[in-house]
């Protein structure tokens, strides 16, 4: 049999950024290691970022991630797209501009060449869109496909956008509709529309570039995006690196409709049970909100959307220019100075 008739997501056993390690596991895995220390470091590992950010010179700093995951999707093209905007998403979530990337690229023996050629051309498809040169990489045998990249980029140091800035007063904005982990999943039961899954697909495989590029004219406080750990596991670093309470106003927040129902059936990834388990001790619920609408805020994303965090004054005129390219961009909540809960469901 060959590869077009062995589904890619049959291959793995996760998907997508829904193979994310869990954020509590990753911190305890990575407690009291011994590092060097350098002031040009600015943003590392310790500080739950998106991506680590090194000074160069006064007027440049380099910032470097990496990203890779199974399949999730069974064209392979899409599959490259997709890991490939992902990985890149980093960067613009630190407010840079990403240039140079290497592919990270494992295969199972039996796969055809021409099923590799294609990941890896879809890979290079998204990269040129995003201005990115990939010059080089690493690919190995495995038991399962992964693909993703190692990118790099620049950004001001005085311009840099961290998950940690956010301010009593801000506004909240997510430029993507959330989602994408339960409708993947209810895919693989066949429960999901095509027309639906061609929404979706063309969403992970949408760069997050034009809203880094709008959000930039703005004052904006801090950054990150959506993606392994779900809005809330990501609003909830946002909120303890800023020593702030993050509002998200559950009826703005956006995401498709076809989720709610399937969540109500208990699709529900195995990724979000992590982010409930990391995240849930910070999170005040309102006693009206429904449990599958919980299920969609700790639904792992991928290649998700950015959420922004910027003074109110300017976040209708950052929303209106954000809806001429990206229509399901929305308000979500509010910043507030620090309370009982890090994060408050209303």
């Amino acid at each position: 049999m060959n590869e077009t008739q062995i589904k890619l997501t049959k291959l793995a056993s996760c998907a997508g950024c829904g193979a994310k390690v869990g954020a509590g596991t990753l911190a305890q895995m990575l407690d009291g290691f011994v590092t060097h220390q350098d002031p040009r470091l600015l943003v590392g590992y310790d500080k739950s970022d998106d991506a680590s950010v090194y000074q160069l010179d006064e007027e440049t700093a380099l910032v470097q991630t990496t990203d890779f995951f199974p399949p999730i999707v069974d064209d392979p093209f899409l599959y490259g797209q997709i890991a490939a905007a992902n990985a890149i998403s980093d960067v613009y979530a630190m407010g840079g501009e990403p240039k140079l990337a290497l592919n990270i690229l494992c295969i199972p023996e039996h796969m055809e060449a021409h099923t590799v050629q294609e990941i890896l051309r879809g890979g290079y498809q998204k990269a040129y869109e995003a201005g990115v040169i990939i010059s080089g990489g690493h690919t190995i045998n495995g038991a399962e496909p992964i693909y993703g990249l190692a990118v790099s980029g620049f950004v001001h140091p005085q311009r840099i956008l961290k998950n940690c800035g956010a301010m009593p007063g801000d506004a909240l904005i997510l430029t993507k509709p959330l989602g994408i982990g339960i409708l993947t999943t209810s895919d693989k039961a066949d429960l999901v529309e095509p027309a639906v899954m061609e929404r979706i697909y063309r969403q992970m495989a949408t760069l997050n570039k034009t809203a880094r590029d709008i959000m930039l004219q703005y004052d904006v406080h801090s950054c990150t995006d959506v993606t392994g750990f779900a809005l809330l596991g990501h609003s909830y670093e946002m909120a303890q690196g800023s020593d702030c309470t993050i509002h998200i106003q559950t009826q703005y927040v956006p995401y498709h409709q076809e989720a709610y129902p399937l969540a109500e059936m208990g699709f529900i990834p195995a990724g979000a049970y992590r982010n409930r388990a990391y995240a849930e001790a910070g999170v005040s619920v309102r006693a009206d909100i429904s449990l599958a609408m919980q299920d969609i805020l700790y639904d792992p994303q991928t290649s998700g959307g950015l959420l922004i965090a910027m003074p109110q004054k300017d976040a209708d005129e950052c929303l209106k220019r954000l809806h001429e390219s990206i229509p399901q961009a929305a308000v979500i909540g509010y910043v507030t100075k620090r309370q009982d809960a890090w994060i408050i469901l209303e």
